[in-house]
């Protein structure tokens, strides 16, 4: 193994993975660097359908775009946390008063 390769952990979940070095480590849309919880903020809080998903991102399918959401449902603490890390609020609360 080469200083480049990427160790992939599957998850029970068909389409859904981990990848060392890429988005964190974060469960990722396997062959992507689309995160779980890029899915899942632009369906719940953006208000986007599977279907606004799918057209926007043409290359992702029906399949996978739902496996995404069937793993956030079980395992919804894991990704919120992911979720509120990547937040506007949370970079306000950590991050902005060292750039202002």
């Amino acid at each position: 193994m080469t200083g480049n390769d990427n160790q992939i952990q599957p998850t029970p979940y068909p389409h859904i993975v981990k990848v060392q070095g890429v988005c964190g480590g974060q469960a990722v849309i396997e062959g992507t660097r689309i995160a779980v919880w890029h899915i899942v903020d632009y369906y719940y809080k953006v208000g986007m359908s599977a279907e606004e998903i799918l057209a926007e991102w043409d290359y992702l399918t029906a399949a996978q775009v739902f496996s995404a959401l069937a793993y956030y449902h079980d395992n919804k603490e894991e990704i919120d946390q992911v979720r509120h890390q990547n937040s506007y609020e949370h970079w306000l609360d950590h991050h902005a008063q060292s750039v202002a």
